[in-house]
């Protein structure tokens, strides 16, 4: 049996007191990355639930975003809301726990479970307690499983968890090989092995079956440093990332997504077209709203203006809030921004925004967007609206 099947065999016999799994099959956990004739370009949207990542920073079926940040920013609710949005939907999800405790990924599997994803999820587990070769490989497992499923056409989510930590121990062990030190004492191929690893993601074409691999690896960092050898071998092997800071988790607002720092390169490819017209100028809004803010704070006499543009930066940063275990679906993502951008939810109170806007949602729904197109909402509203084209 190889280490991979070993290693989910441990998982999933002493951890949830399941019968032991039975391998139907062999499947090298070393391949080569699909060529560039064998690939299509990603323009199918994988929905994570997130606002704040879907409309700004889409995740296609065949990328591979980056989710870096310190410890403790929320960097796994993120993964385990993108797997619970996938239900329903042919989705199949991977997550991979490197060099966690057996407890905290004996936890997530509970979350799962408890929110009925577990039927379509599986989980690759080497835990702080087992050894680093079995560590080291456990990603490349999770990849095979999930090229399994590639082959046979189905789409499949691979959720790569702290590749950071299965490099941790690579230094001292490169070093007893009596193999050359690199950078910071590690080996000198330690680029290859992220990239031999990310490049098996990707969206096949129709005619070899149409599935993909969409990867979502996850690298913490220390202090925020993002100049660091490993986060920068990995963001420049990856197609965006999407940075949580410390500051902004700590702050209330969850996810705690930079706005400046975070990119997906794949960009409106792979959103709806309603998504893209709805959050058009979402971006630029925040960037303004955070100068207008740190400007505000050495002025006690703003004009009208300014005190409009910073009710609405509260408004947009409020509405980005999202509990945990809680996704929301690409059309109430399209009508709370809709909402947003017409400044309908400048005039709710802060303290109420959160409370009130499901309940708006769900009334403004009810408005069919069909006569919006014909006529505009009702003036009472009082909005900002301009026919579309």
């Amino acid at each position: 049996m190889p280490s991979w099947a070993a290693s989910s065999t441990r998982w999933a016999s002493p951890s949830t007191a399941k019968a032991p799994i039975e391998a139907e099959g062999y499947n090298p956990i070393e391949k080569q990355a699909p060529s560039i004739l064998e690939r299509q370009s990603v323009d199918t949207p994988l929905h994570t639930g997130i606002l704040a990542i879907d409309s700004m920073f889409p995740i296609g079926r065949g990328q591979r975003e980056l989710i870096i940040g310190d410890r403790q920013t929320g960097k796994t609710s993120i993964a385990t809301d993108a797997i619970l949005n996938q239900k329903n939907t042919g989705v199949l999800c991977i997550y991979v726990a490197i060099g966690q405790k057996a407890s905290s990924i004996a936890r997530v599997a509970e979350d799962l479970k408890k929110h009925g994803a577990m039927s379509y999820t599986t989980i690759v587990a080497a835990t702080a307690s087992d050894s680093a070769p079995l560590q080291y490989i456990a990603p490349y497992a999770g990849t095979a499983l999930a090229e399994y499923f590639m082959r046979s056409g189905q789409e499949r989510a691979d959720r790569l968890r702290r590749s950071v930590q299965a490099c941790g121990g690579l230094p001292c062990h490169s070093l007893l090989l009596r193999r050359s030190p690199g950078r910071e004492a590690y080996p000198g191929d330690v680029f290859y092995l992220h990239s031999r690893l990310l490049e098996r993601s990707c969206r096949m074409r129709d005619d070899l079956g149409g599935g993909s691999i969409t990867a979502l690896p996850i690298v913490e960092t220390q202090a925020g440093d993002v100049s660091a050898y490993i986060p920068t071998n990995v963001i420049s092997i990856t197609d965006g990332q999407i940075f949580l800071e410390s500051a902004l988790f700590n702050a209330g607002n969850r996810p705690a997504v930079n706005v400046g720092l975070s990119v997906s390169r794949v960009g409106g490819a792979a959103q709806t077209k309603a998504m893209k017209k709805a959050n058009a100028n979402l971006r630029i809004e925040l960037a303004q709203y955070k100068e207008m803010e740190s400007f505000a704070q050495f002025s006690s006499d703003l004009d009208a203006e300014t005190r409009r543009q910073l009710e609405h930066g509260k408004a947009l940063m409020e509405m980005l809030k999202q509990p945990l275990y809680q996704p929301k679906s690409d059309a109430e993502q399209v009508v709370t921004l809709v909402l947003a951008s017409h400044g309908v939810l400048d005039e709710l109170p802060t303290a109420e925004l959160r409370k009130k806007l499901p309940h708006l949602c769900v009334s403004s729904a009810r408005m069919c967007p069909a006569r919006w197109i014909r006529s505009p909402p009702p003036a009472s509203w009082n909005l900002k609206w301009s026919m579309p084209s």
